[in-house]
């Protein structure tokens, strides 16, 4: 049997494997009972307790991994289930640890429960290690509880159960840089020019479905992550289009890079819209630093430009741009170099008013 993989195909099966949302059922392991046991010798039948520990559950443990960019392969392992421990027995031999659970994520992973919506764990780094959901501790035997006044404790403890549930692993995109605008406004076609990224680029709403990533390479081989991310629409906060697919992805960038193209019918209405949605969606966004490049500028002489410039907002930086003709970009990176390194308590932040 052949398989025969067109253009509509590879992109179908490129969009099937970017999963940034998995909903999984987790447990930890319980903890083993502790040992109620007493010695016996060959000249005394009554030597005391000697019940050992019981051993900790398995943990479910998150670890970061810079290899990975999509939760894919959570798909297939919908239960996640650590091991028991053992009980202890006696000679006070502690049973052993339940086998902990490692589950590598993508680094910008977000891991909730889905009753409370709590955020529970959060993976930023390569290699970092969080204990999600841990085990449950072995019970004490009884040789823990003798004294001077009980030398024969005749109980021991039980373990402690472990924690389960359905709980949610939602990733959002790490980026320095994310690119907002309305479909079709030339996100794509900035990321393929200023970085080496090859994300699709075509003339209809909706091109790019998944967020993709470029590194631009600045001055003195110094660097910066840009996220185009999918395209927005009015009442994306509300689920339209793509919805919360694309909006949770903009929690994550330090600095948001509207694209606005050049034939737009009102640029600063186009503007407004989008920073109502992320508004709506979350008001803590628009503390972030906003930057405002306006595209396919080729399409325009200096008259042109001079008027698009008085309709866009004072206090937001802006800059006029062609990814074709390579006009505007290299202010743009220093545009965008200046905004990621400007300090903490200086950014400035923009309001439509």
């Amino acid at each position: 049997m052949r398989f025969i993989f067109s253009r509509n195909n590879t992109e179908t099966v490129e969009k099937a494997n970017f999963v940034d949302y998995i909903r999984v059922f987790c447990r930890s392991g319980k903890g083993g009972a502790g040992s109620m046991h007493f010695m016996r010798t060959k000249f005394n039948a009554q030597a005391g307790p000697d019940g050992g520990d019981g051993g900790r559950g398995g943990h479910v443990i998150l670890r970061g991994n810079a290899q990975l960019w999509t939760l894919l392969h959570l798909r297939w392992h919908k239960n996640l289930l650590a091991e028991d421990g053992e009980n202890g027995s006696g000679d006070n031999c502690t049973g052993r640890f339940g086998k902990d659970i490692i589950i590598e994520v993508p680094l910008g992973t977000q891991a909730r429960d889905e009753e409370t919506g709590e955020v529970e764990a959060e993976i930023l780094y390569d290699g970092q290690e969080v204990i999600w959901l841990p085990g449950g501790q072995g019970g004490k035997g009884n040789a823990f509880f003798k004294s001077p006044t009980n030398q024969t404790p005749e109980y021991a403890q039980p373990g402690m159960p472990g924690k389960e549930g359905w709980k949610i692993v939602e990733l959002k995109v790490l980026a320095d840089v994310g690119l907002v605008g309305f479909p079709n406004a030339g996100k794509s076609t900035l990321l393929s020019t200023i970085t080496a990224a090859k994300p699709k680029v075509a003339d209809y709403a909706f091109t790019t479905l998944t967020p993709q990533l470029g590194m631009v390479a600045y001055r003195d081989n110094k660097s910066f992550c840009i996220a185009d991310l999918p395209g927005i629409i009015e009442g994306a906060h509300e689920g339209k289009g793509l919805g919360h697919r694309f909006l949770r992805h903009i929690e994550r960038n330090s600095v948001l890079l509207f694209l606005i193209p050049a034939d737009s019918a009102d640029h600063r209405k186009e503007f407004e819209v989008l920073v109502n949605e992320l508004e709506q969606y979350n008001p803590e966004l628009l503390d972030k630093q906003f930057l405002l490049a306006i595209s396919k500028s080729d399409m325009l002489d200096d008259e042109l430009k001079a008027a698009i410039a008085e309709e866009l907002p004072e206090d937001v930086p802006h800059v006029f741009i062609s990814s074709v003709t390579n006009q505007g970009l290299t202010e743009l990176k220093d545009m965008l170099w200046e905004a990621l390194n400007k300090p903490v308590d200086s950014k400035n932040t923009a309001q439509p008013e």
